[in-house]
């Protein structure tokens, strides 16, 4: 495994005054978002918008250092605008280069986070350079599904075939993990319109989280990481979320789904500190 790495997810509304100005729309507020998503069916025979209407709520990450230390974190529109939110997280790529992990991240989360900086005048090389100011970049790039600096999982994991293609909830519950939690529906708008900041930056963190436990198991398929570091690892992150409050309901619910897998079933048995040595 190549330390540091961020896991990072992004929760997204629909941007109504940037649609209202793409489109031409003079309407009230509620009865714009029901025309944007009308107009969106129109187009592709899908609610789902356009990358550039995504407005980011929320930017979850774990970071897992050289020392094997963790911390889960999460910028929010609690405290934070878009611009702020994805200052904050650009910050992070100027002081280091950390292996990027995702969940369908090449094709949802990046260019989601490209088109709003853009939109916000904001500059992120070390994010975005592609070799034309680090050399070293040409061949090693965040942008590169084939490169390794960021990897995003449901892409190679199907092989870079579209038709693989997989969720990551039924991923992460299929190998004995939690998971999504609570009701199917995506709830983002609904946390934001009640200013539910708690229960949106948990929903989010439980993505990262997923997506790391998926990593992982990917890692050991590859003989990146043998089996002794793997259980090693998921101690740790267990040992760690123990003293993540917010994260009380995710531990609860993979104490019970890693009953589901032979592999998995010895997962909380014995929590002891964790020792890895890197």
């Amino acid at each position: 495994m190549r330390l540091p790495v961020l896991v990072f997810d992004i929760e997204t509304l629909t941007d109504l005054k940037s649609g209202a100005h793409l489109y031409g729309l003079d309407l009230p507020e509620g009865d714009l978002e029901q025309a944007l998503t009308k107009l969106r069916r129109q187009e592709s025979g899908s609610d789902f918008q356009r990358l550039p209407l995504h407005e980011i709520v929320c930017i979850s990450g774990l970071w897992v250092d050289e020392k094997a230390e963790m911390k889960l974190f999460s910028f929010s529109r609690e405290h934070n605008s878009e611009a702020e939110i994805l200052q904050k997280f650009f910050s992070i790529f100027q002081k280091r280069n950390p292996t990027l992990v995702s969940w369908n991240g090449s094709q949802f989360d990046l260019p989601v986070i490209l088109f709003r900086a853009m939109y916000h005048g904001l500059s992120a090389p070390s994010l975005f350079d592609q070799g034309e100011i680090d050399s070293q970049k040409r061949y090693n790039n965040y942008q590169n599904r084939y490169h390794h600096r960021h990897i995003d999982l449901m892409d190679i994991m199907a092989m870079f075939n579209g038709r693989n293609f997989q969720k990551l909830d039924d991923i992460a519950h299929l190998l004995g993990y939690p998971g999504k939690r609570g009701p199917a529906s995506y709830l983002i708008p609904e946390y934001v319109r009640n200013q539910q900041w708690l229960e949106m930056t948990s929903y989010c963190e439980g993505d990262v989280l997923n997506t790391w436990l998926v990593y992982l198991r990917f890692l050991l398929l590859k003989g990146q990481i043998l089996p002794e570091d793997h259980r090693l690892w998921i101690q740790a992150t267990i040992h760690y979320l123990q003293g993540q409050p917010q994260q009380k309901e995710f531990l609860q619910v993979w104490q019970t789904t890693s009953k589901q897998t032979d592999f998995t079933a010895s997962d909380f048995e014995t929590i002891q500190p964790p020792d890895i040595q890197y």
